[in-house]
């Protein structure tokens, strides 16, 4: 089954409503009926600020990366992007076209 890959790339200091942002997004996407979502906590890495965050002992405290991915079938993604724009303005969000091999909510019936 064809479906979409939604990637949203967050730091750990962004909010949304005095919540952390990938909090706030993760339950947008559960109330918007979304399939599957994770959030990945990262150790490292850097944007279009060139700074590099990281989870280094000696920097403790630092603003590290966080990534939410969302699957679902394509128009359910595509439904839910204006909602997401508005909520993360400026963030980037990302999506892919994937292949669903298997899952019980995507393989049964079909």
């Amino acid at each position: 089954m064809r479906a979409l890959l939604l990637r949203i790339y967050l730091s750990d200091n962004d909010t949304y409503k005095d919540k952390s942002a990938h909090h706030a997004v993760l339950e947008f996407l559960k109330d918007e009926g979304i399939a599957g979502a994770t959030v990945h906590h990262c150790i490292e890495g850097y944007g279009v600020h060139d700074k590099i965050h990281t989870a280094s002992v000696l920097r403790l405290g630092t603003d590290l990366p966080v990534i939410i991915q969302a699957v679902d079938r394509e128009e359910r993604i595509r439904d839910i992007i204006p909602k997401l724009k508005s909520i993360l303005p400026g963030k980037l969000i990302i999506i892919e076209e994937i292949e669903i091999v298997s899952g019980k909510e995507f393989t049964e019936g079909t």
